[in-house]
């Protein structure tokens, strides 16, 4: 139950803003759709944009430790060779980022992030953001991928997370020289900023690691809202079309998301660790009074109209007052670099449906 009119009435749909390929991102959470309708979703240019290293020297007075300190960070080279231990406890010795290839969407927009997406010649499937690694070639699916089309853009590194596979391709891809670093990929609040170091540091960029994930971390412990008495409940699913039509569990990163954000997982009353079926009769008893969907998923079930038609949702507290919120599928499910503020975002749709 919503504690305005307002919200009983419309629809609301967030959006987060983008920041820039490059650097960090800025992200705010916005009404973009009211109404009955199908939402429409954008991407806003960016409110603010990082200085160059050399305007930044230019604004700050000469000798100034944060001004000196920051164009380190924007400008240093890579430091190679770098020899890693991976999430695996390989040993893994990169001599060249002349030519990278993330077998992750979330591992390219690290990189893109960390100033290398000039160096990335292939992306897989799933990286949607920024759009300069959705345009570039691809190479599969991550969890379904080719040593041959892979060893066609001739990489000097690769970078993944457990995920990718087959294990016999990644086994063809090791005996045929290409460095592969495996990083860690866990769905924590510390695992963002976990994912960009170990990706930094394989790349020879470590300093450049700490600024992004530090700046990270400090946005999602200001964004992380203090448990109340009366949490408002938020589901989790994962929608394509009629054939999969998941809750998602205590093991994806929208849990500790919400949990952030103040509110309490529907995973934690129907006890779903992984991901489990809409089940009409265990939804209309958890009574979500949000619901947090991929974008894409949403356009798979014919948009709003057809989200409500999925088992028992129009019967919730969520369904009734229509508060969704919809968020990019690789922003929702990565835990990236953009996670602090899309953790605002969710924590201000959970804010509008405290009791």
């Amino acid at each position: 139950m919503f504690r305005t009119a307002r919200l009983r009435r419309a629809l609301l749909i967030f959006t987060v803003l983008v920041g820039a390929a490059c650097g960090g991102a800025s992200t705010n959470g916005d009404v973009v759709g009211a109404g009955s309708g199908s939402p429409t979703i954008t991407d806003p240019a960016p409110t603010t944009t990082s200085p160059s290293a050399s305007e930044t020297a230019a604004e700050e007075p000469a000798g100034d430790a944060a001004s000196d300190e920051a164009a380190a960070v924007t400008t240093d080279e890579p430091l190679l060779p770098v020899t890693v231990t991976d999430h695996l406890g390989n040993e893994v010795t990169v001599e060249s980022v002349d030519r990278i290839i993330p077998l992750d969407g979330t591992v390219a927009e690290v990189v893109f992030a960390l100033g290398l997406g000039d160096n990335v010649v292939a992306t897989d499937l799933s990286a949607t953001y920024p759009p300069e690694a959705d345009a570039l070639p691809e190479i599969g699916y991550q969890r379904s991928l080719t040593a041959e089309a892979i060893a066609t853009h001739n990489p000097s590194v690769l970078l993944a997370t457990e995920i990718a596979g087959p294990p016999e391709t990644i086994d063809d891809l090791r005996r045929l020289g290409y460095p592969i670093v495996i990083v860690p990929n866990e769905s924590t609040a510390t695992g963002p900023a976990d994912k960009i170091r170990a990706v930094a540091n394989a790349l020879g960029v470590s300093a450049r690691g700490d600024a992004l994930a530090g700046e990270l971390e400090d946005t999602i412990e200001a964004n992380t809202v203090a448990p109340t008495t009366t949490p408002p409940v938020v589901a989790a699913l994962y929608l394509r079309g009629e054939s999969t039509q998941l809750v998602l569990g205590r093991d994806a990163a929208t849990h500790w998301l919400i949990e952030a954000a103040g509110g309490v997982n529907i995973a934690d009353r129907l006890d779903i660790e992984e991901a489990a079926p809409i089940s009409p009769e265990a939804i209309i008893a958890a009574a979500p009074d949000v619901l947090l969907i991929p974008s894409a998923g949403l356009e798979s079930v014919g948009g709003i109209e057809g989200l409500l038609g999925v088992g028992g949702l129009s019967e919730t507290p969520a369904g009734q007052n229509e508060a969704i919120v919809v968020v990019d599928d690789q922003l929702l499910l990565g835990n990236g670099p953009r996670t602090g503020d899309l953790l605002a975002t969710i924590a201000g749709a959970i804010a509008e449906a405290t009791p």
